[in-house]
């Protein structure tokens, strides 16, 4: 799952809309490939990392169910296909396989990988969604 072939893809978020009955954070995928995604927070005990979901093609998936109680969450993604990673400058330990993980320090000697994750600023919102979506390809080749 942790491919490091970066490509011109990206990530939107914003909070939920009011009319959401439930409080969580939410992650949809928004391309056409099987997404693979981590997230780091900071609980009572510390610096936690969790993963991995497996988000189908244009489908949504709940990370965190309830209220969010902390300000600032992470996220890390990559697709199966190795054409496309959301990522940021945040290193936080991850595992090849499922895992949840206490701390952010010593990744390599504790036998994890080190990944950079990507700052959502949630400005205390009791949920938020992340929008995973292909960057638009320009024909130009310019910016």
């Amino acid at each position: 799952m942790l491919c490091l072939f970066a490509a011109g893809f990206f990530l939107a978020s914003a909070p939920i809309a009011a009319v959401t009955a439930q409080a969580a954070f939410r992650v949809c995928n928004g391309t056409q490939s099987l997404v693979g995604v981590a997230i780091g927070y900071r609980a009572e005990a510390g610096w936690t990392t969790e993963g991995w979901w497996r988000i189908p093609a244009t489908t949504c998936k709940t990370i965190i169910e309830g209220p969010l109680s902390s300000r600032y969450y992470y996220v890390y993604a990559e697709d199966a296909e190795g054409q496309g990673r959301w990522a940021g400058p945040v290193d936080l330990c991850v595992a090849e396989n499922e895992f949840k993980i206490a701390g952010v320090t010593d990744c390599f000697k504790r036998g994890y990988q080190k990944i950079g994750f990507r700052e959502y600023d949630t400005g205390e919102q009791a949920s938020w969604m992340v929008q995973l979506t292909e960057a638009p390809r320009e024909s130009t080749g310019t910016q």
